[in-house]
């Protein structure tokens, strides 16, 4: 069995995936002379079944009692935080400082990193879709299950659940989220692949999240690992809420990042295809008034019925 910590490593980036041949996205396969592997020729689990991301249709998700709030423990926690250009994204390292528990998880979770995902076009930067939606970015929070933690031997044996991502969709809105900010202006400074920097202001992870009452209303699925080797070990929850970013932020990852030291192709369309969600359920959380278990119509009719026997009598 490979050992954890390498595959939180994986989850943002890997030196190489088949054969010694470096894996890379596909608009790096299409103009790379180095003949790297493009997604379609992604090795090791990449190929299985249980892979991600997918398309979430939000009709078909069922509903889970079990899928209740979220408990965010040092998220508040403000901080210069550690940023690095690995190759494939930018990435905060989080230095285990903030965890998760609930939100239908078997155990608690240690924040380990974060990363994200964009394209130019802000309708294609997206991993995951929503109802066949694409948006400009997508941000991954990735955690380690704790030792110890899960609520009985059988959950902290379950290798399906090893990893927890927190996955929001990020879109352009009209205004400079000052949340996000040092993290943009921190691009800069790491620009070529291995390069690191620290912020310069601090901030915590809740400045970088929608308000804390809407995190009520998540999807859940089981997955994988969005790079090779793609292992199935991850329990996804995507948010419904947006990040919000204005367009000169989002595309400032497109413009200061590039894949190679040379700074010969900017680093943007670092997403992987969707994958075949085959049999696996799609769940919804029980937030309330999420959705209307009702069209709408129907729960006023009594309540109209009422009324207008009222008035004519």
């Amino acid at each position: 069995m490979r050992l954890l910590p390498v595959l939180l490593v994986l989850a943002a980036a890997r030196p190489s995936a088949c054969a010694g041949s470096k894996w890379c996205y596909e608009i790096q396969a299409k103009a790379s002379s180095s003949a790297c592997l493009g997604p379609s020729e992604w090795g090791e689990d990449c190929q299985k079944s249980r892979q991600s991301p997918i398309n979430i249709v939000t009709t078909e998700a069922q509903l889970d009692s079990n899928l209740g709030p979220f408990s965010f423990s040092g998220y508040d926690k403000k901080q210069k935080w550690k940023v690095q250009n690995n190759g494939h994204s930018v990435m905060v390292l989080l230095e285990e400082e903030a965890s998760i528990a609930g939100g239908g998880l078997a155990a608690r979770y240690r924040a380990k990193q974060l990363h994200l995902h964009w394209s130019k076009e802000l309708d294609g930067g997206s991993e995951h879709t929503l109802n066949g939606d694409r948006y400009a970015m997508e941000m991954h929070i990735v955690h380690e299950k704790e030792k110890g933690t899960s609520r009985n031997e059988k959950e902290a044996q379950d290798s399906k659940d090893e990893i927890a991502v927190l996955a929001f969709f990020v879109e352009a809105g009209s205004e400079e989220n000052p949340g996000f900010q040092p993290l943009v202006e921190a691009l800069s400074y790491v620009s070529k692949p291995e390069m690191n920097t620290t912020m310069k202001d601090s901030i915590s992870l809740l400045d970088l999240l929608p308000k804390k009452e809407t995190l009520r209303h998540y999807f859940r699925y089981l997955g994988s690992l969005t790079t090779p080797g793609c292992e199935e070990k991850v329990v996804w929850t995507v948010f419904q809420e947006r990040i919000q970013l204005h367009k000169n932020q989002i595309a400032e990852f497109s413009t200061k990042l590039y894949y190679d030291k040379e700074q010969k192709l900017k680093m943007t369309d670092n997403v992987r295809p969707l994958q075949r969600r085959g049999q696996r359920l799609v769940f919804r959380s029980r937030a309330p008034g999420q959705l209307l278990p009702l069209p709408l119509p129907t729960l006023l009719f009594p309540t109209l019925t009422c009324l207008l026997a009222g008035f004519l009598g």
